[in-house]
């Protein structure tokens, strides 16, 4: 398969392409289950067969655990990059073995496109202290990508020059101007503890959750509330990814996100890992993933998180499973 053609038509999919995107996601699921020998053999141990897959509810899900102690590719090829993850000391990181940075690149601008539009002329500052100080960020090959494509000349990144980076955003804002403010969740909490802005309503500030054991953990509502007071803005929006994943899903506020199409929620059963929840709002479960930017890894991916989809086909993430390590992007605790 010519994965980087596959990745190309997968972006291109409508949210009205519903028929279109199960038979990508079927084709990506046989081609997996040949080339993927991790996903392989997890399908030989479930006695799961793939020829008795007829439909996407039908696919197994791959246990996100598996990218910790395994290496998760189909085939064996040289990586453009590996992606670890982000921890407290001690734990395992996992590792995402990336075949084709561009995929990446794809993936994460189509989406961004699809739900601000184009990020060309719009200032991208990028609070991410923790991610600078590490190797192997998918978060920072996304935000150096947002600031290269931005073409802005106060496009960068800040560790922790909260000076400066107050006196940037009152000045684009004195002038006008678009911006972007993507922080991790304790270095916008550090920064509105010493300063306080009013920003105009088309400023965008994103949080990509993670207190990286820097601060006690908070619910999503109060985090939002604090920072919605600190930048004196309506919406705190944010950021949905991991390292497992080549695609992202957005917020534009209170927690719900919209994910791009070629990239799809499904709930499970939390203590049945191979069970489907029916669709319904009332439904709380683990979140699965089908991610078809992931085509040289796995596209279907059970993670370790809590949600619920509601009824508008957002869907919110509701905290961690218990028993799973808090780690990455998602550290917010349920209300």
């Amino acid at each position: 398969m010519d994965t980087e053609d596959f990745v190309r038509r997968a972006v291109a999919l409508t949210a009205e392409d519903g028929q279109g995107w199960k038979r990508m996601a079927l084709e990506a699921f046989r081609y997996q289950s040949r080339e993927n020998a991790v996903y392989r053999r997890y399908l030989e141990a479930l006695g799961r067969s793939a020829g008795e897959v007829e439909r996407v509810e039908d696919i197994p899900f791959l246990p996100i655990a598996f990218f910790k102690t395994h290496r998760v590719t189909c085939g064996d090829f040289e990586p453009q990059a590996v992606f670890l993850s982000s921890g407290t000391t001690g734990m395992t990181q996992s590792r995402h073995y990336v075949r084709s940075l561009e995929n990446y690149r794809r993936s994460f601008t189509a989406s961004w496109e699809l739900h601000y539009g184009p990020i060309r002329g719009r200032a991208v500052l990028a609070l991410l202290p923790s991610y600078l100080e590490r190797e192997g960020s998918s978060l920072i090959e996304m935000a150096e990508g947002f600031i290269r494509q931005s073409g802005h000349a106060e496009s960068g990144f800040y560790l922790y020059q909260h000076r400066e980076l107050y006196d940037k955003l009152n000045r684009l804002a004195d002038r006008g101007e678009r911006f972007l403010l993507l922080g991790v969740s304790f270095a916008l909490l550090d920064f509105v503890e010493k300063y306080r802005l009013q920003l105009p309503e088309e400023a965008i500030v994103m949080e990509t959750g993670g207190m990286k054991g820097r601060r006690e953990e908070m619910t999503r509502e109060q985090l939002h509330a604090i920072l919605r007071e600190g930048f004196g803005v309506e919406h705190i929006h944010s950021e949905y990814g991991m390292t497992e994943l080549l695609s992202q899903a957005y917020s534009r506020g209170e927690g719900l996100y919209t994910t791009p199409p070629w990239m799809r929620v499904m709930l499970r059963d939390a203590t049945d890992p191979l069970s489907l929840l029916p669709e319904g709002f009332q439904a709380r479960g683990g979140i699965n993933i089908v991610d078809l930017a992931n085509i040289d890894s796995c596209c279907f991916i059970a993670t370790e998180d809590l949600g619920a989809i509601h009824p508008d086909g957002r869907f919110e993430v509701l905290g961690r499973l218990n028993g799973a390590e808090v780690r990455g992007c998602n550290l917010l605790v349920a209300k």
